[in-house]
């Protein structure tokens, strides 16, 4: 593949560069023109694909309107014409073109998937959308099922007036539309392809949580109004400048498993936020902010692989807010790593899209490059990229505060995370007891007043323990022995694997007492319980003290107990079971 460029100011002057050019092609070549201008008029268009007809009846050619042209990595402001050859036989292109004033969404992605299964030597789809009424994200989720391994990119066609929502796009098939969308196949035995992106933008203070948006128009973060987060932390009215003030400021989120920037495209009366495409409740979400440096060194180390793939041309697709950022810089200065590489066609867009681990997504703020190559890579032809100036040597100083913002607003987060850890440990402190994990004294005598209260007395019943001799436990192999057999007891009670795990609190009564609390479990069933925990302590082996015994007293609630009659009537039954000989179980 090889590019040529056509420099015009007059339709006259295009006609005679074409038939010159026309003159140098070889027999059998194949062609395709990309028309881009910031002129949104349909003549503009008609007058060059009739320039290209007249000279090359049978080759392909379709564009955009754009708010900038990019060729070689430079900006033109006027209507520019760029010719891509082909030169194998084997490498195909097909156009596509869907009205979509006249069919549905769903309807234009399984038509292109369809496309893609029909045709199998596909192995990049290039896209160029007018600008959307609604978002996207139904059809980047349609493309789902387009085949494993093919690249997916492009852009939305925009206009010299960012905040405008006029766009078209034309083809040689279909004609000039201000609602359509233009496919192009590309592919063939012979074809590779590479695409990737870059943003740059860095997260720039706290975390937000969207907990209320409906499609493309986001209510709240963290429940207060979208709005209120720019006013707040950005100080940005709610005005017609809103969108110029937010478009370094973009919202940035994981989405599909990369890193999504989506930017504001008006404010409305309910302090809303519409966006430029959907952002799922739930998602989690900061303000990021463009650091010069980090974009130009992002872009240096893509530009490196893009170099040894040894691409033929390089079609870009940045987005318009990238050259409004640049406002002191050429607004292609961040593109120049490529010049070296290949020749390169592309344009400023309203949204750009990339295929990333099978999922299309629609980005904003960001920069795309896809790269194309005829036949294998040449190991001689490797290039060294490098910028041709470095004014960022020395970091802004808006840069050096932003990361000082975000390093704070992280250490205030890890800080955050901690003291609620803490919280929860001190809360646990209160309830538990230490030696066991068990709940204290306190808490299980808690739990069994609320129970009470909140059943009514029905199916509520307690089991009180008490281990065996344990005084002459401690008393014959000492007290860490002693507390051996007490958390061993412990481990019994607070197995969430046995049985009665789902409807007992178990906890430490006093030494080494426990008391159960049972809900939805009669006086039989509990007996049945407590003689399961009885028969696992027993076989329960100890280093010095060897096999233990536990009585166990058994009580139900009855209809007007209080916590001090059920408790006083499950310690008299384990005292019977204590005088009864122990190591068995008593219900009362």
């Amino acid at each position: 593949m090889k590019q040529t460029r056509f420099e015009f100011e007059s339709l006259a002057e295009l006609e005679e560069k074409l038939a010159e050019f026309k003159t140098s092609c070889k027999s059998g070549e194949r062609r395709v023109f990309q028309i881009h201008t910031e002129d949104l008029r349909a003549e503009t268009f008609s007058e060059v694909g009739k320039a290209i007809e007249k000279h090359f009846p049978d080759d392909l050619y379709f564009g955009c309107s754009t708010s900038g042209n990019i060729v070689n990595c430079k900006l033109y402001e006027t209507t520019t014409l760029v010719c891509t050859t082909i030169e194998r036989e084997t490498t195909q292109v097909k156009l596509f073109q869907y009205d979509t004033s006249k069919m549905p969404v769903d309807d234009i992605t399984a038509e292109i998937v369809e496309q893609t299964k029909k045709n199998p030597w596909v192995r990049a789809i290039e896209m160029y959308f007018t600008i959307p009424e609604t978002s996207t994200t139904r059809f980047c989720d349609g493309l789902r099922d387009v085949p494993d391994g093919v690249h997916i990119f492009g852009g939305v066609a925009c206009s010299d007036d960012i905040t405008s929502s006029d766009s078209c796009v034309f083809s040689k098939v279909f004609g000039f539309s201000e609602k359509s969308i233009l496919i192009i196949f590309y592919g063939g035995e012979d074809f590779y392809v590479e695409s990737i992106n870059a943003t740059g933008w860095k997260p720039l203070g706290r975390k937000f949580i969207v907990t209320k948006s409906d499609g493309s128009i986001l209510h709240e973060l963290d429940g207060i109004p979208a709005y209120q987060v720019y006013k707040t932390y950005l100080n940005i009215k709610n005005d017609e400048n809103f969108f110029y003030n937010t478009l370094e400021f973009p919202l940035f989120y994981e989405h599909n498993d990369t890193t999504i920037l989506r930017t504001p495209v008006a404010s409305n009366a309910d302090d809303s936020i519409t966006m430029s495409s959907d952002i799922d409740v739930g998602s989690v979400v900061r303000l990021c902010y463009g650091d010069p440096v980090t974009i130009v060194e992002s872009i240096k180390q893509d530009s490196l692989k893009i170099a040894e793939f040894q691409p033929d041309v390089i079609h870009i697709f940045s987005c318009a807010a990238r050259r409004a950022f640049w406002s002191t810089q050429e607004p292609t200065f961040e593109i120049y790593p490529f010049k070296s590489i290949a020749p390169s066609v592309g344009f400023f867009s309203h949204g750009e899209f990339i295929r990333y681990k099978n999922n299309l997504n629609q980005h904003n703020v960001t920069l795309v490059i896809a790269a194309m190559r005829e036949g294998e890579k040449k190991a001689s032809e490797v290039k060294t990229v490098t910028l041709d100036e470095t004014p960022q040597s020395r970091v802004p100083l808006v840069s050096r505060l932003a990361t000082f913002i975000s390093v704070t607003a992280l250490e205030l987060e890890e800080t955050n995370k901690k003291l609620e850890s803490m919280n929860d440990q001190l809360k646990t402190a209160a309830i538990v007891d230490g030696l066991t994990g068990l709940y204290n004294r306190k808490e299980i005598q808690s739990r069994i007043d609320r129970s009470l209260k909140e059943i009514d007395n029905r199916n509520l019943s307690l089991i009180m323990l008490d281990i065996d001799n344990f005084k002459q436990v401690n008393d014959t192999y000492g007290h860490q022995e002693g507390d051996n057999v007490i958390i061993a007891l412990a481990n019994i009670l607070n197995n969430r694997q046995s049985a009665f795990s789902g409807t007992c609190s178990a906890g430490r009564w006093g030494g080494e007492e426990f008391m159960m609390l049972l809900h939805n479990t009669d006086a039989s069933s509990a007996a049945l319980i407590a003689d399961l925990v009885r028969q696992l302590f027993a076989s329960t082996p100890f280093p010095l003290a060897r096999m233990q015994t536990v009585s166990l007293g058994v009580t139900q609630a009855k209809a007007g107990d209080t916590t001090d009659a059920l408790c006083t009537r499950v310690d008299t039954a384990l005292y019977e079971a204590k005088k009864a000989g122990k190591n068995r179980v008593v219900v009362l």
